[in-house]
């Protein structure tokens, strides 16, 4: 039998929520007020009727729309210090899309657990139980103590265990009462109409002790690195899911570019490496090409996974048809510009991988 017979890949896109990605560096998103110091100057003759009328979240919309309209079973909203706030751009995405899964990604210290359920319960009704989180856990450390978070990495994970398990009683218990040593809830719950529905779904990632762990016991999909130990950290994921009597979909972030033929795609790349300022050091794209399709200068250009794939649309698909036969169940793809390339994949890319074994699956819940 097939490793991937009896399963369904769950494809999930990225939603852009600090600029527009049209140019090789953040420096460069500029569309819909961010960055506006490195908008392009126009000429006099020429005239931008949208004016001020055109928003950065009329860009996020457009994002999660086109990833809706090409056949994305998600989106993904990142946790950017220097971005929209995800809670907020997820709801207001919630009411501009339909039947696409929705993914805020958020780190722990900005809530408590009691509150982030009551909020997930809202959204829950609000979106037609289309929530998922996504923890942010690996913040560097000035970043956290600038907002107020003190904790160090390995009780960030402590927390992070207590934190949904305390989501999860008071989410489907009345009356729930938790001593923890992050976190303590005496007799709480949610009364209907708060209660009832489904849990968000969880996604965690890493290749720590702590993050494989954490997601062993707690997540529904746990992300790894795009690496040469990908089969390693997948299979001691496998192991700790089988001690706790879980399994738990093995996730890859993959950026993308694809085009009709390698040599476009490759082209693609050298461009968008080319609109970087060329500090000392930064070197060639092609000193980034690790083989035949995979690249590691993603990671340069501002998106959150560092190695991607670059490739014609069939080999693209070939390559994550043969990750999904190696057992990876969830592919997040990303990739610069986000609404351009989301209706790019999903009218050339999404269709090459409609013959993947299909059954049921839970429902799918970008960075930069």
């Amino acid at each position: 039998m097939s490793a991937s017979q009896g399963r369904r890949p769950e494809i999930i896109w990225t939603v852009p929520i600090s600029g527009d990605g049209r140019r090789g560096g953040p420096q460069g998103w500029s569309r819909g007020g961010w960055h506006l110091d490195a908008a392009p100057v126009l000429p006099e003759w020429v005239n931008d009727v949208r004016g001020s009328a055109f928003t950065p979240f009329d860009h996020h919309v457009q994002a999660a729309r086109a990833a809706e309209h090409g056949g994305f079973d998600a989106v993904v909203v990142p946790y950017d210090p220097a971005g929209e706030e995800s809670w907020v751009l997820a709801t207001v995405l919630s009411k501009e899309t339909r039947h696409v899964g929705l993914i805020a990604e958020f780190p722990l210290g900005a809530m408590t657990p009691v509150y982030a359920a009551k909020m997930a319960a809202t959204y829950q009704r609000v979106s037609g139980h289309r929530l998922g989180w996504k923890l942010a856990l690996d913040v560097d450390p000035a970043i956290a103590r600038s907002q107020g978070d003190f904790l160090d990495v390995t009780l960030r994970y402590q927390r992070a265990d207590e934190f949904l398990t305390a989501a999860r009683g008071v989410w489907s218990e009345q009356g729930y009462s938790f001593d923890g040593q992050h976190y303590h809830v005496f007799e709480s719950g949610f009364p209907s109409p708060l209660s009832g529905h489904p849990f968000p779904r969880v996604v965690t990632s890493g290749i720590s002790a702590e993050a494989l762990d954490l997601g062993a016991r707690q997540a529904d999909v746990h992300l790894l690195p795009f690496d040469d130990a990908l089969a390693g950290h997948r299979d001691g994921l496998g192991r700790l899911g089988s001690q706790y009597g879980r399994r738990v979909l093995v996730g890859l972030e993959v950026p993308v570019i694809a085009r009709e033929d390698p040599e476009e795609a490759w082209a693609r790349a050298a461009r968008l490496f080319g609109q970087l300022p060329h500090a000392a050091g930064i070197g060639r794209p092609e000193h980034y090409r690790l083989d035949e399709h995979r690249w590691a200068g993603f990671g340069v250009l501002g998106l959150g996974a560092p190695i991607g794939l670059v490739g014609s649309y069939d080999e693209v698909a070939q390559r994550l048809r043969e990750l999904f036969d190696d057992g990876v169940d969830v592919f997040v793809l990303d990739g610069n510009p986000h609404v351009e390339e989301a209706y790019r994949l999903g009218q050339h890319l999404l269709p090459l991988l409609g013959d993947f074994p299909v059954t049921a699956v839970p429902a799918a819940q970008t960075a930069r």
